[in-house]
């Protein structure tokens, strides 16, 4: 698990140095360069050990006669048995590394390789014969890969910031990844803030000859395809119960000491009762948040006493990392420096949090319990989706009046009718439409209002929800509504938000994070179960649920749902209204020139006084405006005082 970067073209040879020492945080334990005699090729790396701590395993790696080298971020969980065909087949290993592996199967295979591996990884393998450079994302798009296409050639990196040392980088900023941080609080792959910088899709590979690329394709597409199980419920639930042992199993392999994440929720509970089913003599430590208040957050339970009985139940070390509001709000600025993105949710500082104490006690890896959610339902769009029923069937100028009715008399502070809202307002649109519009957390109008005249045509040029309207067609077999919305989650959710997080906060402290929801094994058997299982009407995730009966408490499995977050509502309208004046004034908003000053006072207002929650629209300003501190103005995070 590491870092990675490199070129090709006509850039100077110290690039590949400088942009190792801008992610060395992801490698703290070793950092390699290599760069080909012509000097046009160069690939870096910064290594955290995890398999093979030995030197044998350094990197950048090479074969046997020097005719490829190779870069690998992330794990490959099924390298044992590919070893083993390697070795039939006459291969030789210097290490016992999973890095060799992707080596010897590019002998064999090219490119082909990438339907053998089981892992999470980003990597990139240059064949001096071929004078090529071949680079791959994993199948969900767990790690990171961006990349560049300048004047001088071709360049890629694990973070953003690793391509700022570029000196002919376009560091404009793309309009319409503004316009989509406000819609989403994410930004859909390809796109990222910068017009000049691209995320390489999930699943996606490319091969790049002289800096230019010559070829990109798409190796893998989430198995969403209309088939379904012949099973029972109960049968489901046992068979989802051996895919998931069996993801942990290959998960856990490591030289190192494996740990866990341990919110109190399903998802990760889950996971760490099948840590402790696969070892049950072996001590296993967690990690979980606790804030002052361990009753409720915004109106839901907190998850720390249901952590607790997780780890009493399981017999499991549980560390609690306590937090206050004011020292979660004063790493924010820290925060989005490291995620490359101003994604405007607090819930990332905690796995920072949580990632900086493992590293002190001596944790190399963690495993998440992300991804559940979006294989399987949970989040309250599948529920407000699955509740069309109730109301589908009245005429669109009745569910339009519905949702006027709804937005000006609803009591937005209130939980209830916020989400009722939101539901209503859209009720007048087509079905896809509508499904669409449950990823928004503002309405286009307001966003055309907040774009500064000048900026505004560009924000909207293309349709926000375009790239996963244009998405979709990669699945037109599939004709259920909430395996559609499962879709668009593991497409662009999970990877563009709660996967960027959970890496980048993680790596942060040279902390692997580990996702065995996401084994593609399992994914493919989750998207073949009926959505009847998953989302029985109001109980999301059931077939998960009935899986987990024998090894969690009752308690812990049907508990109300809750984010794994924080109040941001109330510090937007109380902790952070000094820190929201001083950033989002007239006089900053002018200076910066991209939203109308006059639009965010007014937007601010009103959310103040309660015609409506504008508390995550308000904060992605907040965001937005601090990443163009640091990525443009190249202040450094410390200099940004919360």
């Amino acid at each position: 698990m590491c870092g990675i970067a490199g070129f090709s073209g006509d850039y100077s040879r110290s690039l590949a140095g400088q942009m190792v020492e801008a992610i060395s945080h992801r490698g703290p334990d070793d950092h390699g360069i290599w760069i080909s005699d012509d000097g046009r090729t160069a690939l870096g790396h910064a290594r955290l050990s995890i398999i093979d701590l030995s030197p044998d395993a350094h990197q950048p790696m090479t074969n046997e006669d020097g005719g490829l080298w190779l870069v690998f971020n992330g794990e490959i969980y099924n390298f044992a048995e590919l070893r083993e065909k390697l070795l039939l087949r006459g291969h030789r290993f210097r290490s016992r590394s999973d890095s060799e592996i992707l080596l010897h199967l590019y002998e064999d295979e090219g490119e082909k390789m990438l339907e053998r591996l089981n892992g999470i990884f980003a990597f990139a393998i240059y064949d001096c014969r071929a004078r090529k450079l071949f680079i791959a994302r994993d199948h969900l798009g767990v790690k990171p890969l961006y990349y560049a296409q300048t004047r001088s050639g071709f360049a890629f990196c694990s973070e953003l910031k690793g391509l700022l040392s570029c000196p002919d980088l376009d560091r404009s900023i793309d309009m319409r990844a503004v316009n989509a941080h406000l819609a989403y609080i994410w930004n859909p792959a390809p796109m990222t803030m910068f017009r000049g910088v691209r995320k390489l899709l999930p699943g996606s590979a490319c091969i790049i000859e002289d800096g230019r690329v010559s070829r990109q394709w798409q190796w893998y597409t989430l198995p969403y395809d209309g088939n379904r199980l012949d099973m029972s419920f109960s049968e489901c639930a046992g068979a989802l119960t051996e895919h998931l042992e069996t993801a942990v199993r290959r998960q856990l392999v490591a030289d190192v000491q494996v740990g866990a994440f341990l919110s109190g929720g399903l998802d990760s509970s889950a996971i760490v009762a099948m840590m402790r089913r696969l070892m049950p003599d072996t001590p296993i430590r967690c990690y979980s948040i606790g804030f002052n208040d361990d009753n409720e957050v915004e109106g839901c339970p907190a998850d720390l006493p249901y952590a607790r009985k997780v780890a009493e139940h399981l017999k499991v070390d549980l560390t609690t990392i306590r937090v206050s509001p004011d020292q979660l709000i004063q790493r924010v600025s820290e925060l989005i420096w490291y995620l490359d993105e101003p994604q405007a949710d607090p819930a990332p500082v905690n796995a920072m949090f949580i990632a900086e104490q493992a590293r002190r006690d001596g944790i190399k890896v963690l495993l998440s319990g992300a991804g559940g959610d979006d294989i399987f339902t949970g989040y309250r769009r599948h529920l407000a989706l699955k509740t069309e029923s109730i109301w589908g069937w009245l005429p669109r100028p009745l569910r339009s009046l519905a949702g006027r009715l709804a937005a000006s008399h609803a009591d937005v502070r209130n939980p209830w009718a916020r989400r009722l809202v939101k539901v209503l307002k859209n009720a007048h649109l087509s079905d896809n439409e509508r499904l669409l519009a449950y990823y928004q957390w503002s309405s286009e109008d307001l966003r055309t209002r907040l774009f500064s005249a000048v900026h505004r045509e560009e924000a909207f040029s293309t349709a926000v929800s375009q790239p996963l309207v244009d998405a979709m067609a990669e699945i037109a077999d599939e004709k259920d509504p909430i395996n559609l919305m499962l879709f668009l989650d593991s497409r662009f959710f999970l990877p563009d938000h709660n996967l960027n997080y959970t890496d980048k906060t993680c790596m942060r402290y040279g902390v692997e994070a580990r996702v065995p929801l996401l084994d593609p094994d399992l994914v493919a058997f989750a998207s073949r179960i009926p959505t009847g299982f998953k989302q029985t009407f109001a109980n999301g995730k059931a077939i998960f649920k009935k899986a987990m009966e024998p090894l969690l408490p009752h308690q812990v499995i049907y508990r109300p749902k809750t984010a794994f977050g924080a109040p941001l509502r109330q510090w937007v309208r109380n902790d952070l209204r000094g820190i929201i004046g001083d950033l989002l004034s007239p006089e900053v908003l002018r200076h910066r020139g991209i939203f109308s000053p006059e639009a965010v006072g007014r937007l601010i207002t009103d959310d103040q006084e309660g015609r409506l929650d504008g508390s995550y629209t308000i904060f992605s300003l907040l965001c937005i405006e601090i990443w163009c501190r640091l990525f443009i103005d190249r202040t450094s995070y410390q200099s940004i005082k919360i």
